[in-house]
């Protein structure tokens, strides 16, 4: 590889693209890699999510058109070459159209390989996609993504082995890689609250639940508020429940927020919003849980930062879970089983984790996966066969086991 062209994500202050970006340019750095960031332009200044769940409608559409007309501007000046790579962040990217339709009419040495990191689509039953019926012209834009990343040589990168076999059900005819896990830099985050020994010890924290998902109705926040209904009911010791948000609370479900709100007004529930990320980091740092029971994450950064600031995490043993967890019993309770997640909550409160920072560790090495299969070094990450669900059980990092 040459020169590797990185297609980034705008930066939203409430989401993780606000550090995205960095997060994968030390990596590259670290490697030695001659790297493009390819810039796109914003439509303000407001780094906010307006329209739309995860990233705002007409900022990912203006920010990623502007990107790629300065990408094609490259490729029309011969900057880019079959020797080069380019990476895109999101496999949705408007404007990508544009890329088959040159490369099919350039020479051969003008042709870059081409990467695509899933971050959903449509093969996830969860995504928002669904929620607002996109899912008809949505797979079809899928399949061509596919023909172009498999025509240049690139490939599709999965975050884990169960969206592996989303993509294949779907029948997606491409080269397809687990990186198994989301970009992520632990220094950078400890950064954030000065250093380690800025970590506050779990047993001067107080007995505080987290919840930091967005409150769609993917993420199931009705079942965290029957959690907290059960704990107020049943356990002898004050425990705190917070929501952490870095934007307004908000759900395509309004009735979640008008319970929260009313949780909150009966003291059995404390919600920050409109928080920084920094804000945010301080509240992990004064909390011993953060809770998660969502259907759909695929990974969720929000494990990485609380197990990187001392903080235990729980979350359902499903979908990409159980990989992200290396199958630890301790951290993963059965799926809707609130009696499970009750009783895992309750020891989680009391200890630290023996594996804590694990977790975190693992996904700080995703983008060196990344960058390893973008070199052709990364083949045992290759799910492109019909033996893809060989990897599901094994543990993709060594965890501490103790007796019970």
């Amino acid at each position: 590889m040459r020169k590797l062209y990185y297609m980034g994500l705008e930066s939203y202050e409430a989401r993780y693209t606000l550090q995205l970006t960095e997060w994968n340019r030390r990596v590259f750095d670290a490697r030695g890699l001659d790297v493009v960031y390819v810039p796109g332009e914003t439509l303000d200044n407001s780094q906010k999510i307006v329209v739309g769940q995860v990233l705002d409608a007409h900022g990912r559409s203006y920010f990623g058109m502007s990107q790629l007309m300065n990408l094609v501007r490259l490729m029309q000046q011969g900057e880019v070459t079959s020797e080069d790579v380019v990476y895109f962040e999101d496999m949705f990217q408007p404007g990508i159209e544009s890329l088959p339709y040159i490369l099919n009419q350039v020479p051969a040495n003008l042709r870059p390989r081409i990467f695509v990191r899933c971050l959903a689509q449509s093969i996830d039953p969860d995504d928002f996609v669904h929620v607002w019926g996109m899912q008809k012209w949505m797979g079809l834009y899928e399949k061509m993504v596919c023909e172009l990343v498999r025509d240049s040589g690139g490939a599709v990168l999965a975050t884990n082995e169960e969206m592996v076999m989303h993509m294949k059900v779907a029948g997606w005819d491409c080269d397809i890689y687990n990186i198994s896990g989301l970009a992520f830099g632990k220094s950078e985050v400890l950064e954030r609250i000065g250093d380690t020994d800025n970590i506050k010890p779990f047993e001067d924290r107080p007995s505080r639940v987290g919840f930091a998902a967005r409150f769609d109705q993917e993420k199931q926040p009705g079942f965290f508020m029957d959690l907290i209904d059960m704990f107020h009911d049943q356990y002898p010791v004050v425990v705190e429940f917070c929501i952490y948000s870095g934007g307004p609370l908000r759900s395509n479900n309004p009735e979640y927020v008008t319970r929260a709100r009313a949780m909150e007004a009966a003291g059995k529930l404390k919600i920050y919003d409109n928080i920084s990320k920094n804000e945010y980091y301080h509240h992990l740092n004064n909390t011993r849980v953060l809770f998660n029971c969502a259907l759909q994450d695929w990974v969720s950064n929000t494990i990485s930062e609380a197990d990187t600031l001392g903080c235990n995490v729980l979350y359902p043993a499903y979908r990409s879970f159980p990989e992200t967890f290396a199958n630890d019993p301790n951290r993963l309770y059965i799926p809707w089983s609130i009696d499970d997640a009750y009783h895992k909550m309750q020891n989680l409160l009391r200890e630290p984790h023996h594996n804590m920072g694990l977790i975190s560790d693992w996904n700080n090495g995703t983008v060196d996966r990344v960058v390893d299969i973008l070199l052709g070094h990364g083949e045992h990450w290759n799910r492109t066969g019909n033996r893809y669900r060989d990897h599901v059980a094994e543990a993709k990092y060594h965890v501490t086991k103790v007796e019970s």
